[in-house]
Formats: C-alpha cells, sequence, structure tokens
C-alpha cells in the first residue's frame, strides 16, 4: 500500500473500527478529487467518518445540519445591508471551506439540495449575480438516511450523479462492537485521528492520481462495462460516471502503490460509482451482476 495513504488509514481505523474496505473507498474517493455520499441508518458512524476524514487531511471543515426548514442562503451566504458604506456586503455561507459536511442532506427540501449542485460540478457558487469560485481543493461529504425514513426528500437524478461514490457503514462485526463498547463508543475515544496531509501533499496526490497509467485494453473493459448499463438498464450510467470510474480507479491503483491500472481495480470502486446512479433492485446487486455478465 502507499505509505501516506496506509498512514491515513491507520489514523481513521482507530476511530471507525472494522470498516477497512468501507474507510479505503472514502479515501479513493476524496484522492479522485469526488464527492461522497455516506448512506445508511442513524447511529452508524456515518459523521463520525466524515469529522475522521476531514481531520487527517487538516483542511478547512465546515458542517451543516440539512433540515426541511433550511434555506439554500444559510449553506451559501446572504448579503447583508451595511449603513456606514451604503452597500451590500456578502457574508459567505459554510460552503466556503475545504470540506462541507452535509448531514442528513436528504432532510432538506429539494430547493436547499439544489444549491450544491453548482458548486458540487463547477467548484463555484453564484450569488446576487457574482460567481465567487470556492476553496481548492473542495470536497463535500454528505451523509444521508435511507429513503424510507421519515422526513426525507429523494435526492434528484442530477445530484446523485455529481456524487462520485456512495458508500455504506453497514452493522459493525461482533469484535469491533464489543471494542466499541468496552470504550463507550467511537466519541468517547481519547486518541482522535492524526493529521497526516496537509492541503499540498494532497493535492500532490491528486496530481499523482492522475499520472497513473490506463492502458487501452482496460479502457475496453471499463467501457463495455458503461455500455452494459445503457443496454440493459432504463438509464445507463452518464458519460461523467465514466470519467469518474476511471479516476477512482486511478486512485485505487495508486493506493495499491503502482503507478498502472488492471481490471481488478475497476471492479473494486465499480459498485461504489454505480448503484446509486442506476434504477435500484432490492433482489439484485445490480453492479456485481454487471460485472459478473461483462467479461474482462
Amino acid at each position: 500500500m502507499h505509505p501516506t495513504v496506509e498512514n491515513i488509514t491507520q489514523s481513521i481505523n482507530q476511530v471507525i473500527l472494522g470498516k477497512h474496505q468501507q474507510v479505503r473507498l472514502a479515501l479513493t474517493c476524496l484522492l479522485a478529487g469526488g464527492h461522497l455520499l455516506i448512506e445508511d441508518l442513524p447511529g452508524m458512524g456515518k459523521t463520525t467518518l466524515a469529522h475522521a476524514l476531514a481531520q487527517v487531511f487538516g483542511l478547512a471543515f465546515s458542517r451543516v445540519q440539512f433540515t426541511s426548514d433550511l434555506l439554500p442562503a444559510d449553506v451559501l451566504g446572504v448579503s447583508v445591508y451595511d449603513r456606514n458604506t451604503s452597500s451590500f456586503q456578502f457574508h459567505q455561507g459554510p460552503i466556503f471551506s475545504n470540506i462541507l459536511l452535509a448531514d442528513e442532506v436528504n432532510r432538506a427540501t429539494p430547493k436547499t439540495q439544489s444549491a450544491l449542485l453548482e458548486a458540487m460540478e463547477e467548484y463555484q457558487v453564484s450569488v446576487d449575480g457574482d460567481t465567487l469560485p470556492l476553496p481548492n481543493p473542495f470536497f463535500v461529504i454528505a451523509t444521508q438516511n435511507p429513503k424510507h425514513n421519515i422526513g426525507t426528500f429523494p435526492l434528484p437524478e442530477s445530484q446523485l450523479d455529481r456524487f462520485l461514490m456512495r458508500i455504506s457503514l453497514g452493522y459493525p462485526d461482533p469484535a469491533s462492537e464489543r471494542s466499541l463498547l468496552k470504550k463507550q463508543g467511537g466519541r468517547a475515544l481519547d486518541q482522535k485521528p492524526s493529521t497526516i496531509c496537509s492541503s499540498e501533499s494532497l493535492l500532490n496526490l491528486q496530481s499523482a492520481v492522475e499520472k497513473i497509467h490506463v492502458s487501452d485494453a482496460v479502457l475496453d473493459y471499463l467501457q463495455a462495462l458503461i455500455q452494459h448499463t445503457r443496454t440493459e438498464l432504463d438509464t445507463g450510467l452518464s458519460p461523467r460516471a465514466s470519467l469518474g470510474l476511471r479516476k477512482c480507479a486511478q486512485a485505487w491503483a495508486l493506493c495499491e502503490n503502482r503507478d498502472y491500472v488492471i481490471p481488478e481495480d475497476i471492479q473494486a470502486v465499480f459498485p461504489s460509482i454505480a448503484t446509486h446512479r442506476l434504477e435500484e433492485d432490492s433482489n439484485t446487486n445490480i453492479a456485481e451482476k454487471i460485472i459478473q455478465n461483462v467479461a474482462i
């Protein structure tokens, strides 16, 4: 494993116990420069993982608790009239940070959810006719409860497609849960994740991801997976998803300390990229079925 990635993983795993694969996928998403959606039942550690990711990267961090009465201005910011200058002064909202934690994002109304669309795609926001750039790097880490939970508004397809990956933590294994019980839960741990990366080192890692070689044969396999979703399902994966799949495969290869992508890298990240973009089928794992149907 890449030395820096290994240090980051070990630091996060001190707080998020027994979820090595999910932590690895979350790191892959951020190294690929994408936004992360963490979906699970309440109390599974979604917010704790988001805090841990922010801590290890040492970036400016803001958290917004999404509720049904939240307004777009509460996220983007608002212009306030200043009597001294006889003009309006813009007060930046929490979105002007390196990492924005949108906690329980699907509890906000569609109007407020849409406030994130421009920021997640173009890394800027438009307020009062002005276009303002966001810090670099900029990530949205959103948590959401399952759609069947009371008081939730489903995320539109346009926003789901902007989340590069979606992961779920699931219930802890017995050994990890026993450790949590003995330590009175992750928030009671004396040791918090250490800051491993500066913003500069993170940007260097992202630049290294872009240099990971992807052969034509591997691209053929990637395109075959994408094309299979478009021919077999009503709504297939978008070009944004195919670009994201390539980038995540490169990031996964970097985590493996390789300078080239193999088909297994694509298979490792494909379910987290595909499932939230495709029509869900409660009886079948769509992504796994697609992988099985498309030969390497």
